[in-house]
């Protein structure tokens, strides 16, 4: 089961997503006394405004129009931030960040991606991560990260290449 099974939903509202992202961001770094700067929130909206993962440069026009210094090293220190504090996820084959739905539970990520829309969807991995944990302990391997990327066809791009196909 997916924990946002709505981003592969046709009339999928993003809007939701980004406004319960916001507000659980504030909540999260007042709680640990983290600063949620302007740039920071704007780089975590920016990331919610769709289910697909951005790069880092691919931020930078939003920023420079939004008047904020569109240098690298200042989207890669907010999106730093932003994954220390576990709001979004860095999904390594793509280069690129998706916003965490559960930034409030530690965990391992593993996703969905769709390779032909892009869209991507994060698992409830717990499961995943316990038997990568056994296999790994049984060769005697100690896991100190994991990230599982499966790519595929969302539903909407099934159904497209279905009608085309």
């Amino acid at each position: 089961m997916t924990t946002d099974s709505l981003a592969f939903a046709a009339d999928h509202n993003h809007q939701h997503c980004i406004d319960q992202a916001l507000t659980l961001a504030r909540q999260i770094c007042r709680e640990r006394r983290q600063r949620l700067t302007p740039i920071r929130e704007l780089v975590l909206k920016l990331i919610w405004q769709s289910h697909q993962p951005l790069g880092a440069y691919e931020l930078l026009p939003a920023l420079a129009e939004a008047g904020f210094n569109s240098a690298p090293p200042t989207v890669y220190r907010a999106l730093e931030f932003l994954q220390q504090q576990g709001l979004v996820h860095r999904i390594a084959s793509l280069n690129a960040f998706v916003g965490c739905p559960h930034p409030e539970h530690p965990h391992q990520g593993s996703f969905l991606i769709c390779r032909h829309c892009g869209s991507t969807s994060e698992l409830d991995s717990a499961s995943i991560h316990a038997v990568l944990e056994q296999s790994a302990a049984a060769l005697g391997f100690k896991v100190e990260q994991e990230t599982v990327e499966v790519t595929g066809l969302c539903p909407n791009c099934q159904r497209q290449e279905h009608l085309h196909g």
